[in-house]
């Protein structure tokens, strides 16, 4: 669970070296996009090792990397991290009921 206090830091990280003059919508989201395909990266090639236990390392660096964008693209637009996860799983709660979903990967459309 991301806190205050680790969001608070990664702003100020950049607040320091004067970087928020660079932080777009667009060119963050450019960024995060970029990391997330370094995360998937590590799973390239895995073959049947879905977990990819001996590369834990660098799956944390990229999750952090990815997390850094989400809480600087926030920042940039106005939003609060803890209300748009919390308004994102409303969302899906409804979409995604229980007793229809449970265990199961069909998008929500296809629940019956």
């Amino acid at each position: 669970m991301l806190r205050d206090e680790t969001i608070r830091r990664v702003l100020r990280f950049r607040d320091e070296r004067d970087w928020l003059q660079f932080h777009t919508p667009k060119d963050l989201a450019i960024s995060l996009s970029l990391e997330a395909a370094e995360l998937l990266e590590v799973f390239q090639w895995s073959g049947t090792d879905l977990y990819c236990e001996e590369k834990r390392d660098k799956i944390r660096e990229e999750l952090a990397d990815v997390l850094s964008y989400c809480i600087l693209m926030a920042d940039v637009c106005g939003m609060d991290l803890d209300e748009i996860m919390n308004e994102k799983v409303s969302k899906n709660e409804e979409k995604y009921p229980v007793e229809k979903a449970r265990g199961r990967a069909d998008k929500y459309t296809e629940l019956k």
